[in-house]
């Protein structure tokens, strides 16, 4: 009879970078399950967003949506492009990332004040404390990765100082007008940060091209559900208040197209960054998907808003609540067609740029249709734009094979 073997316990593992040709890299465990403590905060997020737009305070809630979700998204890059780099999966590595779940959750749970009053309070604490967390791993990647001691020293010196300034943007409480200046200060800092620590003419982070495609897209796919989620909760809401109409159902269907339709846009290329891509290109294509993934988080709040239209539970224009569907919509097929497309994008301006401007008139038109036929014409313009793309690419690769 076999004696099973005893767990492998990994109690340390020298950081010293993995190899950024690993064959089969893919998402961890681990990972999964820092991604699903994010859903809690996306999740918050989205709720505050719609909460502001029924209310009507469109120019309140763009701007705390802006600036919560961007508290949201850093850490979890920061996260990411660190782990594709380093991560050693011993207990030390696991600790520590526990501690970034951990201000994760505390995050999430400032988000609804972040977005009523702009008080960040809880928000940056539960911000800090992922910050610094990052900051031991960068600190245990100088001492054990001589190579890259250089860059990892700038990393953690340059988080460390700019947690400094958001706690004292906190604590001396300054006005409104100058708290903006300051966030918007301190994100730019923020997102010097990873420019500064590479320049060192050192060893540059040997992140994992395949494994930080995939992670992005894990994301996308997270913010999608979290989109999905959002409708149908506020389906059941309506159905709650009696049986499903026509409007719910028109809603709903053209909810589901639509979430399909960005899917496959995203997904419909089989690559993501480029081995290859130049340390410009990188950074242009790991910041540009905080549009991608803010777009739509913002499409779920919107879908909620048009299933309340169907049974009366708000007061908005009707091409208003439309338009929360339609605008983030559009913002997500550019933003997609520029970062995935790469020196094709420009052939592909101008069917995006036509496409959007029908999403913006197919909300307009809700005035006259009604919420629900708008939405199904949204639903089904994207599909239509993505379904183009999609028969146009295949004709150019049949035209190459051909030649």
């Amino acid at each position: 009879m076999s004696v099973p073997r005893p767990l492998a316990i990994r109690w340390h593992v020298p950081m010293v970078g993995r190899d950024p040709a690993e064959s089969h890299r893919v998402s961890t465990p681990l990972e999964l399950l820092f991604d699903l403590c994010f859903v809690v905060a996306v999740g918050q997020a989205g709720a505050a967003l719609h909460h502001e737009l029924a209310q009507g305070e469109y120019a309140h809630a763009l701007v705390s949506y802006v600036l919560v979700f961007f508290a949201i998204w850093w850490p979890w890059v920061n996260f990411t492009w660190f782990a594709s780099a380093y991560d050693t999966d011993d207990v030390p590595y696991r600790l520590i990332t526990f501690v970034q779940i951990a201000g994760v959750l505390v995050m999430a749970a400032g988000v609804s004040s972040a977005f009523t009053s702009l008080d960040f309070r809880v928000m940056v604490v539960g911000y800090v404390i992922m910050r610094i967390a990052l900051v031991g791993q960068w600190v245990r990647c100088a001492i054990e990765d001589p190579a890259s001691r250089g860059t990892a020293l700038r990393f953690a010196a340059g988080i460390t100082l700019v947690q400094v300034g958001w706690v004292l943007r906190i604590v001396i409480g300054p006005p409104a007008a100058i708290g903006f200046v300051a966030f918007g200060i301190l994100g730019l800092l923020e997102l010097v940060i990873p420019v500064f620590a590479e320049r060192t003419g050192g060893r540059l982070t040997p992140w994992h091209p395949d494994h930080i495609s995939e992670r992005y897209g894990l994301f996308t796919i997270i913010v999608l559900g979290e989109c999905v989620l959002a409708a149908t909760t506020a389906a059941q809401a309506a159905l709650s208040t009696g049986p499903a109409s026509a409007s719910l159902v028109a809603v709903a269907g053209g909810g589901i197209i639509l979430v399909c339709a960005l899917w496959w846009s995203y997904f419909k290329r089989p690559d993501g960054i480029l081995e290859d891509a130049s340390m410009r290109m990188a950074f242009a294509w790991g910041y540009g998907h905080y549009v991608i993934f803010a777009s739509v988080a913002a499409i779920g709040a919107g879908l909620q808003l048009a299933v309340d239209s169907t049974h009366g539970a708000t007061t908005l224009p009707l091409a208003g609540v439309a338009l929360t569907v339609a605008l983030p919509a559009a913002i997500y097929l550019v933003a997609a067609g520029l970062l995935h497309a790469g020196q094709a994008a420009r052939g592909l301006l101008e069917p995006i740029g036509i496409g959007s401007a029908m999403l913006v008139l197919a909300a307009i038109s809700a005035t006259w249709i009604g919420v629900p036929a708008a939405v199904l014409a949204i639903g089904l313009i994207v599909a239509g734009l993505v379904a183009v793309n999609v028969a146009t690419a295949q004709s150019a690769t049949n035209d190459r094979v051909n030649d």
